[in-house]
């Protein structure tokens, strides 16, 4: 008899049901069940299906499905904010929005801007403070420099400083690595490194998005994502 249950525990088992719902049906105990078919692999669908039956799993996913559609409506919110401040046809805006779209990343969580061209960061943090009204201790700087370069560390950090007129408090740990071969090209040499300017919110990465889309009379639905 223990053997023929066994095995219907194993059948049940292979068929994608739980070790509690066997218990169940069998009427066995767990500790025995568990025993029995912890050889037993079950597939993706069947793992999926168990999560799918768990009160539990449910309730979570209710949950998550709903923090999910939250946060989409507040990108969607702060996109449109972004487009109706491009519709101002403000110069700065405009320029550091396009600027954004070309040189930025895109990420939804953060404004990050990597450059060696200083005069391009310096209208870019002008952007950010005049249109987006970033304050500056909102800003990280992220400095990487190249050990062959003639210039040490500390003169290389308080260059980028002064470029962008930024507290020391906004330097992050400076990176050395050896200076790429594209940028020892004549003419190409980097002796202050590149420097990576960061905003950490993403009402600003959402505005910046929808003023884009805005300005350039497209629609970018994955920047909602």
């Amino acid at each position: 008899m223990r053997k023929e249950t066994r095995e219907q525990a194993r059948e049940l088992r292979r068929a994608g049901h739980s070790v509690k719902e066997i218990c169940r049906e069998l009427g066995v105990a767990k500790s025995s069940v568990s025993v029995w078919v912890r050889d037993i692999p079950l597939t993706d669908e069947q793992i999926l299906a168990l999560k799918r039956r768990n009160p539990i799993y449910h309730g979570q996913h209710k949950g998550s499905e709903a923090v999910a559609r939250k946060h989409r409506a507040l990108r969607q919110q702060y996109q449109e904010e972004g487009r109706q401040k491009a519709r101002e046809m403000d110069p700065l805006h405009l320029a550091g929005c396009m600027l954004y779209w070309a040189e930025g990343t895109k990420s939804k969580n953060a404004l990050v801007l990597t450059n060696s061209d200083s005069d391009m960061l310096k209208f870019y943090v002008r952007f950010l403070r005049d249109s987006l009204q970033v304050e500056d201790e909102e800003i990280t700087l992220h400095i990487n420099c190249y050990l062959n370069a003639e210039l040490d560390v500390s003169t290389i950090e308080q260059y980028w400083l002064n470029q962008l007129s930024l507290p020391p408090s906004c330097l992050r740990k400076t990176i050395s690595n050896a200076q790429p071969r594209s940028s020892q090209q004549k003419g190409r040499k980097l002796p202050y490194g590149v420097c990576k300017v960061n905003v950490a919110k993403t009402q600003l990465v959402q505005h910046v998005f929808g003023a884009i889309q805005e300005y350039a009379g497209i629609d970018k639905p994955e920047w909602l994502m």
